[in-house]
C-alpha cells in the first residue's frame, strides 16, 4: 500500500477535526476526563520501571526503562480514542481554517479549554489513587517525588523550550496517525512518540502538571503556585510548538501544493 500524499493526510485530519469540533459538551467532558485518567498509567509505569531498574543498572538505564514504560500511556490514549490537549491542535485547527467562520474558532477555543481542564481533573483523580501509602512500591513514590523536583528546578526558559518540543512532537503524532491505515501502525507511532516524550524529556502540560501534582502529594518541595505557573507556561509552549511549528507549516504545505 502506497503512503498517502500530504493533501490526503490533510483531508483525513480535517474530517477528524470536524468530528471533534462537533462533539457535544458531554462527549468532550467524558473523553477529556478519560484521557487524564489514562495518561496516569504511563506516569506510574515510568515510576515503577525506573524504581526497579535504577538500583541494579544505574540512573541512566533506569531513566531509559522509565521512558520505555511510559510509552504505553500514549498507546492507551490513541487506541482508546480519548482526547489529550495537544491532540486537538492539528485536525480541529485545519477544520476551523477550512470552515472560514469566526464561530469555528470559538468552538475550537472552547474545545481546548474543556479538554485541558478535564485532562487535569481526570488525571488528578487517578493520581490520588496511586499516592496512597502502599498503593505502589515505596521506591516508585520516591521516583515520582524526584521527577517533580527535577521538573520544578528547571528555569522558565528551559521549561518553555521543552514545552515547544513536546507540542511539536505530539502534534506531529496527530498528523502521522492520519498517514497510516492499520491499528498496528497507530500503536507503533503512539508508543515511540510516548517514549521520546519521556526520554527527551519534554514538557506536555498535562503530563508535567500530573508529575508535579503527584510529587506534591508525596512531599516534594513544590507549591500550588508553582504548579499553576507551570501549567500556564507549558500550555503556552505546547501551543507555540503544535500550532506554529507543525499545524500551520503542514497547512501551508498543502495549500501550496494545491496551487501547483
Amino acid at each position: 500500500m502506497t503512503e498517502p500524499a500530504p493533501t490526503e493526510i490533510y483531508t483525513r485530519a480535517t474530517s477528524e477535526g470536524e468530528r471533534r469540533l462537533s462533539m457535544p459538551p458531554l462527549e468532550q467532558v467524558s473523553t477529556g476526563f478519560i484521557a487524564g485518567v489514562t495518561i496516569v498509567f504511563g506516569i506510574i509505569a515510568l515510576a515503577v520501571s525506573q524504581h526497579l531498574v535504577e538500583p541494579a543498572l544505574g540512573t541512566g538505564l533506569g531513566k531509559l526503562a522509565g521512558a520505555l514504560a511510559f510509552g504505553i500511556g500514549l498507546v492507551f490514549l490513541i487506541t482508546g480514542r480519548s482526547e489529550l490537549f495537544t491532540e486537538n491542535f492539528f485536525g480541529p485547527v485545519a477544520a476551523a481554517i477550512e470552515r472560514r467562520q469566526g464561530f469555528a474558532w470559538v468552538r475550537l477555543v472552547r474545545l481546548w479549554a474543556i479538554i485541558l481542564v478535564l485532562n487535569l481533573l481526570g488525571g488528578a483523580v487517578m493520581t490520588a489513587v496511586f499516592v496512597v501509602e502502599g498503593a505502589l512500591p515505596s521506591g516508585a513514590h520516591e521516583v515520582l517525588t524526584k521527577v517533580a523536583e527535577e521538573i520544578n528546578g528547571k528555569s522558565g526558559l528551559a521549561t518553555f523550550m521543552r514545552a515547544i518540543a513536546a507540542g511539536t512532537l505530539l502534534t506531529l503524532l496527530s498528523y502521522l496517525l492520519h498517514a497510516v491505515n492499520s491499528a498496528a501502525s497507530r500503536i507503533i507511532l503512539a508508543y515511540f512518540a510516548g517514549v521520546f516524550l519521556a526520554l527527551g524529556p519534554f514538557d506536555h502540560v498535562v503530563v508535567t502538571a500530573l508529575h508535579l501534582l503527584a510529587g506534591m502529594w508525596l512531599g516534594a518541595e513544590v507549591t500550588y503556585q508553582e504548579l499553576g505557573m507551570h501549567i500556564l507556561l507549558v500550555a503556552a509552549g505546547n501551543l507555540v510548538g503544535g500550532l506554529l511549528l507543525m499545524t500551520l507549516t503542514h497547512t501551508a504545505q498543502v495549500k501550496g501544493a494545491g496551487k501547483d
